[in-house]
């Protein structure tokens, strides 16, 4: 394993957090606390409680999965699209490193920004309302999991995107409207039982879910199968990303 190799590229992406800090960490809280502030404020005065929990609590993990899955992808995507865009992916690929410490260095720091993106919000949240977190072990498991998981995505659309519009495609026609149908503000429980059945073939239900469950003990379908539904989703992401590098898919494109 060729950890300096690894620690470079992981650096190098960091460092660009650094450069685009407005943009990478100030711009996704603000937004978020505005979610909390609008729909909270505006749902809360309607819904005081969703089993058991103030709604204000409520809809935290909701708010800290959209930004981690939607900044996961974002940050993994932007990576390595860049080089290809440039024409430095050739230095990356002539280099002695493997695809898999590509993968590594790129897919590990936007999983680390997306982690560090989630703990602000949540720190953000407590100055709203009061917030307890009933299993912290599993709360870290799935952010992440889930961090690493839509930075394996993203990595896969950064490959197979060969424009900008098609890297923001993917983020805002699918990940988000998802999202945002998962049950972010709400419980699926709310819902008729036709919708109850059709919102669990959205794979996002699984992830806020299991999320909300380490927060508050309650969720909308089984801890054991989020966990499961998460897991297999990552080996899919692998799975692809191992598909791409044994066939050199658009890579040097």
């Amino acid at each position: 394993m060729n950890l300096p190799a690894i620690k470079a590229i992981y650096k190098f992406e960091m460092a660009r957090t650094g450069r685009t800090l407005l943009q990478s960490i100030v711009s996704p809280v603000i937004s978020t606390s505005l979610y909390f502030v609008v729909f909270g404020a505006a749902i809360g005065a309607r819904i005081t409680e969703i089993e058991g929990v103030p709604y204000g609590a409520f809809i935290v993990p909701g708010l800290i999965m959209l930004m981690l899955l939607t900044q996961s992808v974002a940050n993994a995507s932007f990576g390595i699209y860049f080089p290809r865009f440039t024409g430095t992916i050739f230095e990356l690929l002539s280099a002695p490193i493997s695809y898999l410490e590509i993968v590594i260095g790129y897919v590990g720091a936007a999983a680390t920004k997306s982690i560090i993106l989630g703990l602000i919000i949540l720190a953000t949240a407590w100055l709203f309302v009061p917030i307890r977190i009933a299993h912290p072990f599993w709360m870290v498991t799935f952010l992440v999991l889930t961090a690493a998981t839509f930075s394996l995505l993203g990595f896969i659309i950064g490959v197979w995107a060969d424009g900008f519009e098609k890297l923001q495609l993917v983020p805002l026609l699918i990940i988000t409207p998802l999202t945002f149908l998962g049950g972010t503000f709400y419980s699926i429980h709310m819902l008729p039982p036709l919708w109850q059945q059709i919102t669990l073939f959205n794979p996002v239900v699984y992830l806020i879910s299991g999320f909300r469950w380490a927060f508050f003990g309650v969720a909308d379908v089984a801890v054991g199968v989020s966990l499961a539904m998460t897991l297999v989703f990552m080996a899919l992401c692998l799975a692809a990303v191992a598909w791409i590098f044994r066939t050199g898919y658009k890579l040097k494109a």
